[in-house]
């Protein structure tokens, strides 16, 4: 049989195992989904179960060889991604002993104490790193120091969960720069681990594995490996990396001056430069893009997927009805009657996520505003449309917040991920931003980009970039009406101003924060 190449991916509501053919033809498909519990003792918490999320890992692995019915040993190689931040911790004995996925927020009395210790220190961590406290693993070790000090001082190790995945395929410890960057402990242009800063506030240091540059093999299967998911022993096993890079690689944004958008509960931004160059206010991040060489800002949109999805089953009931009888979607009723109501909604905005500001990140209270008691013109259609052109025009500062770092703003944008499969969404986002907006037939880009790098890593695709743009198919391409991106950029000052406002409000704590970074 001809070779195949497996992904897995740890996102943060599922893990998957996927195979695909070298011509990037996806052939199967395992997933389970999983949940990281909150742990009663602290709000904001989001713990990892070690234990029963590698049993639905491999449970994964297991079932997409038996779906396919591919063997075991043609099986080229094998690479990992994940959802970045969560960190996992070890003993000496590599036995876990710890782990908090990506969006824990429990570190607030320690972002409280680093700031009181040296009010500069996350200023001076960003320029190193690219990162701020809002996610990385720096906060998040200083609460295990402080409030398990018994989980601390057993702690031998900390990788990310790409990095365990391989390590339960292999037995070896390992780590890359993609999504190690996040962590905040990190050399961004030598795309290494920096110990000083760990040691700056006290934290033990030499517990981060060897670096390998994305791409590269780190290990084969082991025996013990082998038989817990059914591969082969002496596969190779590739370091691969963080979700969002992989997506890039997975819809062929590999080169300096692209730009990505993963349209999914949260947006990303996704912009590649060829310099390791923080941007002055610490405003937006700023990873290691998981091809060699390659850096990228990423600014975050928080809830759009999520907040339409709460839209759809609050106010969408006739549709969702409708739909059973149908078979339609119901986003694709509701797009129908979205698609008549002018650019701009009559002047109606929505605010929810704010433009990043990393180094200060809050959002204000949800709302919807500036409308009148006309049902003709202000109905749930015109609502859904709102949250649609708030979510477009978030994303326009963040193009913008990144051309104020770079100088340089994309020719276009590839956009993927669930929000990309609406054409009026897509050509809202293109109006809004002015530029063409691209959308790839594949389904599973981070899949798609694990499996490259697996490729790419037993010399299958000497060229990454090359492979991405081979493997990549543009399945349709929008152009901007231009009189619409005008009356978009009359309403995006609007809105500015008006969001200014309302996060004053949060502020002020007359209203809440829809979210807020750990110590804001």
């Amino acid at each position: 049989m001809a070779k195949t190449l497996m992904a897995v991916d740890a996102g943060t509501g599922s893990v998957r195992a996927v195979l695909f053919s070298l011509e990037g033809e996806q052939l199967g498909c395992v997933q389970q989904e999983w949940t990281h519990r909150e742990d009663p003792r602290y709000p904001g918490s989001m713990d990892f179960d070690w234990v029963h999320n590698w049993d639905l890992a491999r449970g994964c692995i297991r079932g997409v060889i038996e779906q396919t019915g591919v063997d075991p040993h043609d099986i080229a190689a094998v690479s990992t991604t994940c959802m970045r931040e969560g960190i996992v911790l070890y003993d000496k004995d590599g036995r876990e002993i710890w782990a908090c996925a990506n969006v824990d927020a429990r570190s607030d009395d320690e972002v409280a104490q680093l700031v009181h210790m040296n009010p500069e220190l996350e200023k001076q961590i960003y320029r190193e790193s690219g990162q701020t406290y809002a996610l990385g693993a720096l906060p998040r070790l200083f609460w295990v120091k402080n409030k398990m000090p018994e989980v601390y001082e057993k702690t031998a190790l900390c990788t990310m969960f790409n990095d365990w995945l391989i390590y339960k395929m292999t037995g070896v410890f390992s780590s890359e720069p993609s999504n190690a960057c996040t962590t905040g402990i990190f050399d961004l242009k030598a795309r290494d681990w920096d110990d000083q800063i760990a040691a700056s506030i006290g934290l033990k240091t030499g517990i981060f594995p060897k670096m390998y540059e994305c791409g590269t093999v780190v290990a084969q299967v082991s025996a013990q490996g082998a038989e817990q998911t059914g591969l082969a022993e002496g596969t190779p096993v590739v370091a691969g990396g963080g979700d969002a890079q992989l997506g890039c690689v997975g819809v062929g944004v590999v080169d300096a001056n692209q730009a990505a958008i993963f349209g999914g509960s949260f947006w990303q931004y996704e912009y590649n430069t060829d310099e390791a160059k923080t941007d002055e206010h610490c405003r937006v991040r700023v990873n290691c893009h998981s091809v060699p060489g390659i850096w990228q800002y990423e600014a975050l949109a928080f809830k759009p997927g999520m907040v339409m999805r709460w839209y759809r089953d609050a106010f969408c009931q006739y549709e969702k009805e409708l739909s059973k009888t149908t078979g339609r979607d119901p986003y694709d009723l509701m797009n129908e009657k979205a698609k008549n109501i002018p650019a701009g909604c009559y002047g109606m905005m929505c605010a929810f996520s704010d433009v990043m500001n990393y180094i200060s990140w809050r959002h204000a209270s949800p709302t919807f505003t500036n409308f009148d008691f006309d049902p003709e013109k202000f109905n749930r259609y015109t609502f859904y449309r709102a949250i649609m052109e708030n979510t477009a025009m978030v994303t326009y500062g963040h193009m913008q917040l990144v051309r104020e770092s770079t100088g340089n703003i994309p020719k276009e944008v590839v956009f993927a991920s669930g929000a990309s499969k609406s054409e009026l969404w897509c050509q809202i986002l293109c109006d809004v931003l002015g530029i063409p907006v691209n959308v790839p037939s594949v389904k599973e880009a981070t899949a798609l980009g694990a499996a490259i790098m697996a490729g790419h890593g037993v010399g299958l695709f000497p060229n990454i970039s090359e492979t991405a743009k081979k493997l990549v198919h543009i399945e349709r391409r929008f152009e901007p009406n231009m009189e619409n991106h005008a009356t978009y950029m009359k309403l995006y000052e609007d809105w500015r101003k008006l969001y200014a406002r309302q996060l004053q409000i949060a502020d002020d704590r007359i209203a809440r924060h829809m979210w807020a970074a750990p110590g804001v």
